[in-house]
Order: C-alpha cells, then sequence, then structure tokens
C-alpha cells in the first residue's frame, strides 16, 4: 500500500538523515555542517544515525548506491549554502524562500548571517506540520525570522499564499527549491518556476536540483534508473526530468539566466574529493532577468 498523500515526506526525512550522517564526519574533512538535522529524526532515523556513529560505515548495495546518493545530497546542500553565503555577502538579499522546505534548517544555521532578513519556508501542510511540533518542543535552536507557509504544490496559489504571509512583492529574493521538481509534472515545475519569477525582483536568484535519466551502462547509472521506481513504490513519485544540456533553454523559456551548473563530476571536484557522487542528478544557481 502507498502511503497517504498527506503523510509526512519520507524523502525529506531521508535528506535530513543524509545530513546528519555528514555530521559524523571529521571537521576537516566535511562538506556539510548542521548539528540541528539531527533533531528531526524519527525512530529510525536515529537508528539508523546511531548504526553509523557506532559502526562507521553505511549499509549499502553492492553497486554502492547508498553513500553515492548522501554525497551526491550534501554536496548539492553545500552548493546552495555556499551561493546564499555569497547572495548575503553581497548585501543583495531581502528574503529567503525555500520551497518544498523539508527539515531544512538553513533559517536556524544563518541565523547571524541573515541578520534578520526573513526566512519563508514553503511546504505541505503534513510534513510542515511535523516540523513544527519539532520546533516547539526544541530548547537548542537560535532564534530565526521564520514564517512558515502550508502550501500543496499542485492544488494551491504560491502567490496567494506567500502574500498572505507578508512575503514583499517584488523583493531581492534568494530562492532555495531542493529535492522537489522530480516529484512534480512538468506544466507544475514550469508554473511555480514563472510564480516566483513574477513575484521576485530582477536579478534576484534561485538555486535548484533536477533530476534526469542517465543513459550510461555502468551499474550505477543503472541503480539510479531502478531508484525512480523504488521512490514510486514509495509513494513520492519521479514525474520530472530534464538533461543539463536542455536545461539553460528550459529556464531561459521562463525569464532565468543559468550562472551556475554543477553535476557529478563538478559537485566531486568542488566539495567531495576522492568521495563519488551520484549520476543523474544535478544542481543550479539561475538568476531572473
Amino acid at each position: 500500500m502507498f502511503p497517504m498523500r498527506d503523510a509526512p515526506s519520507r524523502t525529506a526525512e531521508a535528506v535530513c538523515l543524509f545530513r546528519a550522517l555528514e555530521q559524523l564526519t571529521p571537521g576537516a574533512t566535511r562538506v556539510l555542517d548542521d548539528p540541528y538535522a539531527r533533531m528531526f529524526l524519527g525512530p529510525l532515523g536515529r537508528a539508523a544515525l546511531n548504526s553509523v556513529g557506532a559502526t562507521g560505515r553505511l549499509a549499502h548495495s553492492p553497486l554502492n548506491y547508498a553513500p553515492m546518493l548522501v554525497n551526491f545530497v550534501v554536496a548539492r546542500h553545500r552548493f546552495i549554502d555556499d551561493a546564499l553565503a555569497a547572495a548575503l555577502d553581497d548585501g543583495g538579499v531581502d528574503q529567503v524562500l525555500l520551497l518544498g522546505a523539508g527539515y531544512d534548517t538553513r533559517a536556524w544555521r544563518f541565523a547571524d548571517r541573515l541578520g534578520g532578513v526573513p526566512v519563508f519556508e514553503v511546504d505541505h501542510p503534513s510534513t510542515a506540520g511535523r516540523k513544527a511540533q519539532i520546533v516547539e518542543k526544541e530548547a537548542g535552536l537560535p532564534a530565526a525570522n521564520r514564517t512558515v507557509v502550508h502550501v500543496d504544490f499542485q492544488v494551491h496559489s504560491l502567490r496567494e499564499r506567500l502574500f498572505a504571509a507578508g512575503f514583499q512583492p517584488q523583493g531581492r529574493t534568494f530562492t532555495v527549491w531542493e529535492g522537489v521538481s522530480m516529484y512534480l509534472t512538468r506544466e507544475a515545475v514550469k508554473a511555480c518556476l514563472r510564480a516566483v519569477h513574477d513575484i521576485t525582483a530582477p536579478h534576484s536568484r534561485l538555486a535548484a536540483d533536477f533530476w534526469f535519466l542517465t543513459d550510461g551502462s555502468d551499474l550505477s547509472s543503472a541503480a539510479h534508473r531502478m531508484g525512480a521506481n523504488l521512490l514510486h513504490v514509495l509513494g513520492e513519485p519521479v514525474l520530472f526530468g530534464i538533461h543539463p544540456e536542455e536545461s539553460g533553454f528550459f529556464v531561459g523559456q521562463l525569464g532565468y539566466d543559468m550562472l551556475d551548473l554543477c553535476g557529478t563530476a563538478e559537485l566531486e571536484a568542488r566539495y567531495l574529493g576522492a568521495r563519488k557522487s551520484l549520476p543523474g542528478e544535478f544542481v543550479t544557481l539561475m538568476e531572473a532577468r
């Protein structure tokens, strides 16, 4: 039986687990520093984290797929962190928008750097509700100017929900759209990108990742193709993908210029060193015209 659509996202918690796992890596080689991720894990996630902490090993398939997926997620997150930090340092951010925020902790991790810049976290009510319950109980989170906006991307108007929550039309915005687009239809992806473009100032920036169907004959590529079927069984099927070679044209038609794009090789070169990343996904930074 598929999970109910109104249940908190399993993939959001899995991504949170990956960030928590990275926190076990020695500081000198750690790609991402997220001391708050472990707070949002359920019993299974905590058990997995404790197991890795005790054994030093992540259980994985013979294809070594799981560690590669973890590496991609933490490198993707670091890429977006770096882009956000650069935008904040340049003074070009009036507000931060996290679309499909899941258990994102940037509002707290960047609290000092944000200096009061508002962070709008948009997510499905079920996942946002679970996160809110945890935040209410946690005493170790720093103060943050954070607003939660409940949106079902397939049903609700993003514009209406954001404006009602105090989002400033035409404000200089840094938008994060991480781990979401692959679960939406093509039309929903385009509608969301258009909506963000229409409600933010020119030169606002948007960081997003995209899934694509790898055509390699190696085992890792084959495992990635099979991964889409696994996500379908978990109730969060992959619906949208676009190849890196086509992504500039795709976002260009929606009013964006591509500033940076990192696939597997570039993420490894920038952040991972000898650690291998997952094929079939890439992360981008674009700017609204």
